[in-house]
């Protein structure tokens, strides 16, 4: 199960030199309910990429959302990113469970906690909100 995201990230460094990781601003660390060393993934928004890399403690109030080592060349400063942890959950406890979804502004500082949109149900070819439809060629 989504156990906690922070939505939308800025990257503001990708650091191919250092040893690994993602560092993160520890009030979005615990804003998301990610903890120091657990297993992360990212998903760039802006290319596509996905990774999986684990988290450590970037510096307080620093918005800091810093890519470190191989993962760096995945990223760019400026992208936006998804970073997600899961957990395993008993079925007993699924049907009350809520992830903690964090959503951020361009300097990565938390705007706001809540359950997420779903996106539009993609509506049937030919059934588009506001368009005539026809069944002759």
């Amino acid at each position: 199960m989504l156990r906690g995201k922070i939505h939308r990230a800025t990257v503001t460094e990708a650091n191919v030199d250092y040893e690994g990781s993602v560092s993160i601003d520890p009030a979005l660390l615990e804003a998301s309910g990610i903890i120091e060393n657990e297993a992360v993934h990212i998903w760039n928004v802006t290319t596509g990429t996905r990774l999986e890399t684990y988290a450590i403690t970037g510096r307080p109030g620093s918005g800091d959302i810093c890519v470190n080592g191989a993962a760096a060349h995945l990223v760019k400063p400026g992208d936006l990113v998804i970073i997600a942890c899961f957990f395993n959950l008993h079925e007993k406890h699924i049907h009350n469970y809520k992830p903690k979804v964090v959503f951020v502004d361009s300097n990565n500082k938390m705007v706001e906690t809540r359950d997420e949109i779903p996106g539009p149900l993609t509506p049937p070819v030919g059934k588009l909100p506001g368009s005539a439809t026809s069944n002759t060629l």
